[in-house]
């Protein structure tokens, strides 16, 4: 579904990205965990097309979206993509109902269709009650909720999260991850998130680490049987095995006034 290229991104003299090259099939979870700094959102924000990078492709189902013209770009990305982000930027001057039906609006769908449409997905994913209010006067995880509603508004084939359960607590963070499960193993949705949640990290298929603007080799899993090793040769053992690992890492909102207008 999803492949990138050799991806090269630089900010001024600080190269952000090296030569990163990532597929991501249909139906899948994938997460990018690494520190800060290593990369992970400009490389989420690059695969998203909300960046451009300095060299490399990203292919979406074969297409090139690379050099794509900004107008058919953003119509491009608001039929097929998907984006929730760590602080849930909704309008605070539209209620949640609202919130949600604005990339449908923005699509062309009419607005009775898109308002229904958006009460439908807001009722699955447990606000029924919250139609109408605004972010203000919505909890932490409604509003986040809220947000991956407005993300499956257009019927996306690829969500990209950044950082989705980053400002919740323990109840709301397992409530997002439930969600997101749900979505792949109901719906078959792709997802595409960065973070630093070890919890959320765990419910993906696959899991791509990163430092240094690199994805890291995957860590070579070995079972040993040192039962019948004297401790000092288990220990050795164990050691080797780290310290190829390290020598491994080593190696490697146009329209949204005129929608706002229809909406008053």
């Amino acid at each position: 579904m999803l492949e990138i290229r050799n991806i090269f991104k630089s900010f001024g003299n600080l190269r952000v990205l090296k030569d990163i090259s990532l597929t991501v099939g249909k139906g899948e979870i994938v997460a990018i965990v690494g520190p800060s700094g290593a990369g992970k959102t400009t490389l989420l924000q690059i695969a998203g097309t909300l960046e451009k990078p300095d060299s490399g492709s990203v292919l979406f189902n074969g297409t090139e979206l690379i050099g794509m013209k900004d107008r058919k770009l953003s119509a491009f990305r608001n039929s097929n993509m998907g984006f929730v982000f760590q602080f849930h930027q909704l309008l605070p001057e539209f209620t949640a109902q609202e919130n949600v039906a604005l990339p449908a609006l923005i699509a062309g769908m009419s607005k009775k269709k898109a308002m229904d449409k958006a009460e439908s997905i807001l009722t699955q994913l447990g606000l029924s009650q919250r139609l109408h209010h605004k972010p203000a006067a919505m909890s932490g995880g409604e509003r986040q909720r809220t947000a991956i509603a407005r993300a499956l508004i257009n019927d996306p084939e690829i969500i990209f999260a950044d950082e989705p359960t980053g400002s919740l607590d323990s109840a709301n963070r397992q409530e997002i991850q439930d969600i997101f499960v749900d979505l792949r193993d109901r719906m078959g949705q792709t997802v595409v998130m960065v973070t630093h949640d070890s919890s959320l990290a765990a419910i993906a298929d696959r899991i791509i680490e990163m430092a240094d603007g690199k994805i890291l080799p995957p860590a070579i899993e070995v079972e040993l049987e040192t039962a019948d090793m004297p401790e000092d040769e288990s220990l050795s053992v164990v050691d080797s095995l780290d310290a190829g690992r390290d020598r491994g890492e080593n190696l490697v909102g146009d329209g949204v006034e005129e929608i706002g207008k229809t909406l008053d």
